[in-house]
């Protein structure tokens, strides 16, 4: 797959242009397809994504011209396969403070993810049910949800004591042919306190009368 593919890192100084091409729902999603299941045409993508495939074939056009994705081997003459050009896009978070178009990238791209969790949600248990993932994987998964009380730099440091286990991990599991892409999403928000009485928070909607079916929906950045 893009595992040993390089990292690709936005700075909103000199990315502004592929900042602004990024920042796309649809574009996002389908870099994350890429990533995930590997090289695949604007067709196949189509099919996934509910699009039709000259949509999908112009935004596929659109993430090759800022270098997100390039073209990979043909299996025939027919049509273009694309693959992604980097595992993981990353970035500073201070440095996409600059501008609102770098803040707006960083906001789209954090709903992506949620979004991408409910579709992995789905999948996952889709395959469990299906017997595609071996029973050792029931205790191992899940979703965690925690509310530790932390400094900034305590956050800071929790990130790269993640960061430098999951590549000691990643690095011994390569080889393990019981190796599978895990969908980890991890979140620090630190979120300041509320006063007695308090309605909902903006962006928070109150809780509905009647209960709503929500629907699963790409790794990778902080």
């Amino acid at each position: 797959m893009t595992d040993a593919r390089p990292e690709r890192v936005l700075d909103p100084a000199h990315d502004a242009a592929a900042l602004k091409a990024l920042t796309h729902p649809l574009r996002i999603r389908l870099l994350g397809m890429l990533r995930q299941d590997g090289p695949a045409t604007a067709s196949e993508l189509a099919v996934r994504t509910g699009e039709s495939s000259a949509s999908a074939s112009y935004h596929l056009r659109v993430l090759a011209k800022y270098a997100f994705i390039t073209e990979a081997e043909h299996r025939d003459g027919r049509e273009r396969r694309w693959q992604a050009a980097h595992a993981v896009t990353s970035w500073s978070n201070t440095a996409m403070e600059a501008t609102e178009a770098s803040r707006a990238y960083v906001s789209v791209t954090r709903q992506a993810q949620l979004a991408h969790l409910r579709e992995s949600l789905a999948r996952h248990e889709v395959d469990m049910a299906g017997g595609q993932l071996d029973a050792a994987w029931v205790e191992p998964s899940g979703i965690s949800d925690l509310m530790p009380r932390l400094t900034p730099e305590s956050l800071a440091e929790l990130w790269d004591a993640v960061d430098a286990k999951l590549a000691e991990l990643t690095a011994r599991d390569a080889a393990d042919p019981r190796a599978r892409h895990v969908m980890l999403l991890a979140a620090g928000l630190p979120l300041a306190p509320r006063e007695a009485g308090d309605g909902p928070e903006s962006g928070e909607a109150a809780e509905p009368d009647t209960e709503e079916a929500v629907g699963p929906d790409t790794a990778q950045h902080r």
